[in-house]
């Protein structure tokens, strides 16, 4: 459309013009549209994409330059338990992708079934946590995917063991390093990662408790 009013814009987008209004601004604070006047009336254009990708790329470097201040903070409350929540899958994408940055091997315990069908793209976690040689342990609800899982663990660096499905929930709880990650494949969909070697110990003792009971 080229520069357009308010109007103009909600008419051809489909929506109310209040709607279209509140859209455009966030858009404009985010330097995705320009707004200019003409004769009292606010004007609405797209950016330049190359300027989009450019305003992008200033503010990569500037997080460049403070880099090494924000790891001094960082670290300095690394001795202090932390608690992070994320919300959707993207969410819980970024906790697979710290685990395969950090961990040499893995814990598990939860609902294979659940955590395909939720996270379409999991094989290729799996793909990248071989390419690593990260090693995982996983304890899975009764299921055709928690016994496929089992079959083909030894060719995936894979042990598992299996519960009764009569333990019903939806989730997965995984363990590395010294954090808990603790992902509810409910309706919302949400994950807590927790920062803590007590924490860790206790849920890594209650893992290995539960694993060496159950029958290989």
């Amino acid at each position: 459309m080229g520069s357009a009013p308010i109007v103009k814009i909600a008419r051809r987008s489909g929506f109310t013009r209040s709607t279209c209004e509140a859209v455009l601004e966030t858009l404009e604070k985010k330097n995705f549209v320009v707004l200019f006047r003409k004769k009292n009336v606010r004007y609405f254009s797209a950016e330049d994409p190359h300027k989009i990708i450019l305003l992008s790329k200033q503010k990569t470097n500037m997080l460049e330059r403070v880099l090494p201040q924000l790891l001094v903070m960082y670290g300095s409350s690394k001795n202090n338990p932390t608690v992070r929540h994320y919300q959707g899958k993207q969410g819980m994408k970024l906790i697979l992708e710290e685990m395969l940055n950090e961990a040499k091997e893995l814990k598990s315990i939860g609902s294979a079934e659940d955590l395909f069908k939720t996270l379409e793209n999991y094989p290729e976690f799996v793909k990248k946590r071989l390419n690593k040689k990260i090693p995982i342990k996983v304890i899975l609800r009764d299921s055709k995917k928690a016994r496929e899982r089992k079959f083909f663990g030894p060719q995936e660096l894979r042990q598992v063991k299996i519960i009764s499905a009569n333990y019903e929930y939806q989730g997965i709880i995984y363990l590395w390093n010294n954090k808990v990650a603790m992902f509810s494949f409910e309706k919302d969909l949400s994950a807590l990662v927790v920062d803590s070697k007590a924490v860790a110990d206790m849920q890594n003792a209650l893992f290995e408790y539960i694993w060496d009971s159950l029958p290989n």
